[in-house]
């Protein structure tokens, strides 16, 4: 497997809005449908790019719940389709060593793209390399209300600590085990995160991509690293350079 050379530091955890299926197929006279097969592809190359970047995490927008408004064809194509990828490519993702998660919420979710997900998940959760996370049935802000609902039940019964701070928020998410987002690219050129990882994005640094989701491969990826490699991170502090001194 080729390995890229970077001049900078790696991000640690990649989150990914795959779009642009849609465009990619209706520009070829295809359906939306045909587009989102094409894309299946692309995704493997990208996680292959991503173990041989050395990426630890990578997340991937595979079914928002705002996907629930498309057309019931296209809805059910994609649950349909989110159940025979994992079909399809876990045994694969299993021999790479890649641990494959689930970020979601069960209702309204498919019990048989579910029943695939929680396999997936039991397959491979001893696996020690990339850790890969499809969010299906996902939304940022839904996952906010969902942890502050949940976390003025334990109010209630005596379970909270009297002072809220980051780290409790990070307990009550569905995404309590994942580290905060480092670098988030978006294809389709696009320049919106779509209610994906709100609060797991606040210190991201962003790429968005000229390039439509079936296009995209893992020299594409490697480019993102490689952008942000470059880019200075200072979550917040302030560097004092007056020019000429």
């Amino acid at each position: 497997m080729k390995k890229p050379k970077f001049s900078g530091n790696i991000p640690s955890h990649v989150a990914i809005v795959m779009d642009g299926n849609g465009r990619w197929a209706n520009a070829r006279g295809l359906t939306r449908v045909e587009g989102h097969r094409a894309g299946e592809t692309a995704l493997m190359d990208v996680i292959e790019g991503a173990i041989a970047a050395g990426v630890k995490y990578l997340t991937v927008f595979a079914f928002s719940t705002e996907n629930w408004k498309r057309s019931p064809d296209e809805v059910k194509f994609l649950m349909n389709y989110n159940r025979e990828v994992l079909l399809r490519r876990r045994d694969q993702l299993n021999q790479w060593n890649v641990k494959i998660r689930w970020v979601g919420t069960r209702p309204k979710l498919w019990p048989s793209v579910i029943d695939q997900l929680v396999a997936a998940e039991k397959l491979t959760k001893n696996n020690t390399g990339l850790v890969f996370t499809m969010c299906v049935n996902y939304g940022g802000r839904g996952e906010i209300i969902e942890a502050i609902n949940q976390m003025l039940v334990d109010k209630d019964q005596g379970k909270l600590p009297a002072k809220i701070t980051d780290k409790t928020v990070q307990k009550y998410l569905l995404t309590k085990d994942l580290p905060d987002v480092d670098l988030f690219i978006r294809s389709s050129g696009e320049q919106r995160i779509s209610n994906f990882l709100l609060w797991q994005s606040a210190y991201a640094e962003f790429v968005f991509m000229d390039v439509l989701w079936p296009d995209f491969n893992r020299e594409h990826l490697w480019s993102a690293l490689s952008e942000y490699s470059k880019r200075n991170r200072r979550f917040g502090k302030a560097e004092d350079k007056p020019k000429g001194r």
